[in-house]
């Protein structure tokens, strides 16, 4: 592994250095002690340095045809996902995606690129592997790279109570084929050399479990990759074109309203991340969601590598190590439903007070950038995927704080319903008759740090 740079620290006054760093002139060096178990932070990725525009071109058509096939509300990793898998997997080309701003501008663009399957009920397991499993041949499906890397998740237990927890959450994993093991504090240790087991004196840790598969992924690339393979193909992708309305014909919905005029469309898909209530509304579905915003934020670079990404229930705070070697630091949606898009200083005094007490490193960081998205909560904190009861309207919603990990695995699974008119079973649990039927997938974690 090549060294990182050891660079001057810029800031006036003393230098201000870590539990086992010493000062030796004006660079900084590990001491021997920790220098065996924090290991330096690998050279950067070659595909660091590709910007977004070598992907394939795209296709970017002046103006939309009279009528589609398919039309797809919303420009985002699920829209955009769906309209390849609709190209590549069915042949089905006469696909529009219709984004009101530009497409990744939304939620996609703002998630914090976790890719986990370690939830607490069956059904989201299943379907949060098959996603994982599918994030891991990516690449070389879209041909793109999106700096994929297979990281591990430890979801640190403070109390007793967490801890039942913590292995009811391995045995169903495992038992649905979601790699998740208990860990001891030494064995955490060996994992994450830096934190504290102390908690600062206030959160001690008394165990974990750790999801082997967790891994990380680059949000834009995953969405701009899926953007270039289906234009490519002949999907049409039109940026700054909003929806205003439905078009009917009796019952059934036939198509969008747009400033620039109707366009008709076989089946009409929401992909829509926020605001998709209102687009219901227009088909007559009411949607049982409520929209919040949620906080991250990134530091500047940390020169050692930190071994797994770090998350706990109790604390609300989950961090890993951008490929820069950034901490980017997220926690739980705001209680308050809302659209605002606007980051807090509250919060990320909350969620900075919390990570320090078991990271200690973090303090010697500075935040360099914050930024809010905002989430889309069903009720019993499952997402929405299928039929509406509305013939030719279809929705893929309530993806919670959980969307960018589903991005593959629920396209995938909304092409085929829509190409076949038959529900994968995989996504058969989260359909929105469950509501009426009452065979609620209530999983907390699938909307949250949990």
């Amino acid at each position: 592994m090549a060294a990182a740079d050891q660079a001057t620290d810029p800031r006036p006054g003393p230098h201000r250095r870590s539990r086992g760093e010493v000062v030796a002139g004006t660079r900084r060096h590990l001491a021997p002690a920790d220098r065996r178990t924090i290991r330096r932070r690998a050279a950067r990725s070659p595909a660091m340095s590709v910007p977004v525009d070598s992907l394939p071109p795209i296709r970017w058509p002046d103006r939309p045809r009279s009528s589609y096939d398919v039309v797809i509300v919303g420009g985002g990793g699920h829209g955009l996902s769906t309209a390849y898998y609709l190209a590549t997997r069915h042949q089905l080309t006469n696909v529009a995606v219709l984004e009101a701003d530009y497409i990744v501008s939304g939620n996609t663009g703002r998630n914090t690129t976790i890719i986990r399957a370690n939830y607490g009920l069956p059904e989201a397991i299943r379907f949060y592997q098959h996603s994982l499993e599918m994030y891991r041949d990516l690449e070389q499906e879209i041909g793109a790279a999106i700096l994929h890397q297979t990281r591990g998740i430890v979801w640190t237990a403070h109390t007793e109570t967490a801890m039942r927890t913590e292995r009811a959450r391995c045995l169903v994993n495992t038992a649905c084929g979601a790699r998740t093991v208990m860990i001891s504090p030494a064995e955490l240790k060996d994992v994450v050399p830096q934190i504290d087991l102390a908690g600062g004196g206030r959160y001690p840790v008394l165990g974990a479990s750790h999801h082997l598969d967790g891994a990380t992924a680059r949000h834009d690339r995953v969405a701009w990759g899926y953007a270039a393979g289906a234009s490519q193909r002949g999907v049409d992708i039109l940026q700054h074109t909003p929806v205003t309305g439905l078009v009917h014909a009796g019952d059934r919905v036939a198509g969008v309203q747009t400033p620039g005029g109707p366009i008709a469309a076989g089946v009409v898909l929401s992909a829509v991340g926020g605001r998709v209530t209102a687009l219901a509304a227009h088909a007559g579905v009411r949607l049982p969601i409520r929209t919040h915003p949620l906080h991250a934020f990134v530091t500047n670079n940390y020169a050692q590598e930190l071994g797994s990404i770090v998350a706990s229930t109790e604390l609300v705070c989950y961090v890993s190590q951008t490929e820069r070697g950034q901490m980017l630091i997220g926690a739980e949606f705001d209680a308050q439903p809302s659209y605002s898009r606007q980051s807090s200083f509250s919060a990320l005094r909350a969620y900075a007070y919390k990570m320090t007490k078991l990271l200690p490193f973090l303090r010697e960081l500075r935040i360099l950038r914050s930024w809010a998205g905002i989430c889309d909560i069903s009720t019993d904190f499952s997402p929405i995927m299928g039929e509406t009861g509305v013939d030719g309207f279809l929705v893929t919603t309530g993806w919670g704080t959980w969307g960018f990990k589903a991005i593959p695995a629920g396209g995938e699974a909304m092409a085929e319903l829509i190409a076949t008119g038959r529900a994968p079973a995989l996504i058969e649990p989260f359909r929105l008759d469950r509501f009426a039927r009452d065979h609620l997938v209530a999983d907390h974690g699938s909307a949250g740090t949990r």
